[in-house]
């Protein structure tokens, strides 16, 4: 009998640490998920976010990583660019690893399965940086917010380029969310110039010769400026299609912005013109200053695409924590960011309380080629601001 009450004793005592201890992780942790692509096809784009997020957490929060007494706790996760991975992920992160928030994925496609699980366990999620319309459109729920562009953004700003009379374009892009939302809002984003094909490749295509011919069938004919817009994310080399001497029947080419392995082979289209939200030498603003000394100090190169827009993810995250004084419950935090402003590297940039998509500056660019770089270097043309940019609302809040 004495022993089955010790028994009984212990368990209590167990269970009392157990709760004291969730009780301490609670009041005085913030856990932050970051679910992205640290292994599969976008797993460069993955590795710089994370690199990007740690990096800015350091920053904004001076070195301390803590916000109103409370540390930055971050739990990585992989999803290895798979949907149901990165759903499954999602939930125990909230379930078990009791993660406060969220930050990811890579993948519009993984950002898509997920979206459901935030609003199941009404925790926030932070995209960055899938880019697909439908996360902040039809898919959206009031827990999701962005930091990373959306597919109108890229469009709006590199129809700016484009969309003249007596234009002709055909499109190529990935058949997935991010291709063929992007398309999608590239053709609503064009008034002037006219679209006569759309060619949508799987996403791990390595031979472009069958798509690319198809393109050139649809544009050869056609009077005045012809353009190819590449639509294109991880493996692959879509700009292998110069090789079929599209100089031949006129035709250009044009894309927005990359990682700079992948703007190695913008070198063969200088004066190529696009639009992009980051490259290291165009914002002109602190943060940008401190991340590119950052990262010229830590790895002797400089920060790319998507590392900036992991920083921006964290400088959103801490500018949120520090304005609701370390409350991370998501009502809280949802009431914080709507129309919350934040600097960041690429900018100043504001969640549209509307659909929680991030305004930012988009960058009109010219491709040059310079020696002293192994990539095309996209020379300035015009900041385009987010105000200049009519963003279309696409979510039924």
């Amino acid at each position: 009998m004495q022993r089955r009450q010790w028994t009984a004793l212990a368990a209590l005592a167990a269970c009392a640490l157990s709760w004291t201890g969730a009780s301490w992780a609670q009041s005085n942790e913030i856990r932050i998920a970051h679910v992205y692509s640290k292994t599969g096809p976008l797993e460069a784009y993955g590795k710089q976010t994370a690199i990007g997020f740690m990096m800015g957490l350091d920053y904004a929060t001076g070195g301390t990583m803590t916000v109103a007494g409370k540390k930055l706790v971050v739990i990585e996760k992989d999803d290895q660019g798979k949907p149901d991975l990165g759903k499954s992920l999602l939930a125990a992160a909230y379930a078990d690893d009791k993660a406060d928030l969220a930050v990811g994925p890579t993948s519009s496609g993984v950002a898509l399965a997920m979206l459901p699980v935030a609003e199941e366990y009404k925790k926030i999620l932070l995209v960055e940086p899938a880019v697909a319309d439908s996360i902040t459109g039809d898919k959206w729920n009031k827990y999701i917010f962005r930091t990373g562009r959306n597919s109108s953004q890229d469009a709006i700003s590199n129809a700016v380029a484009m969309d003249k009379p007596g234009v002709t374009i055909a499109t190529l892009a990935q058949d997935y969310a991010f291709g063929r939302d992007g398309v999608k809002a590239f053709k609503d984003a064009v008034k002037n110039a006219k679209i006569v094909h759309e060619e949508y490749l799987p996403t791990n295509t390595t031979d472009f010769t069958a798509g690319a011919q198809r393109l050139i069938d649809r544009l050869k004919d056609q009077p005045g400026r012809k353009v190819i817009f590449i639509i294109w994310a991880g493996a692959g080399n879509p700009f292998k299609i110069a090789d079929l001497d599209l100089k031949r029947y006129g035709i250009e080419i044009a894309t927005g912005g990359n990682i700079l392995p992948a703007m190695a082979s913008y070198k063969q289209f200088p004066g190529m013109e696009g639009a992009t939200y980051y490259y290291f030498g165009i914002p002109k603003n602190p943060v940008n200053e401190a991340m590119v000394a950052r990262h010229y100090s830590q790895y002797k190169n400089p920060p790319d695409f998507f590392t900036a827009g992991g920083f921006s993810a964290a400088m959103a995250v801490v500018t949120a924590l520090k304005n609701s004084k370390g409350d991370a419950r998501a009502n809280t935090l949802i009431k914080t960011m709507e129309g919350m402003s934040f600097d960041t590297p690429k900018g100043k940039m504001t969640f549209r309380a509307e659909d929680h998509q991030a305004m930012q500056s988009m960058y009109h660019f010219k491709i040059k080629v310079d020696p002293a770089f192994p990539w095309g270097v996209p020379e300035l043309v015009k900041e385009i601001k987010a105000e200049e940019m009519q963003v279309p609302i696409r979510n039924k809040r």
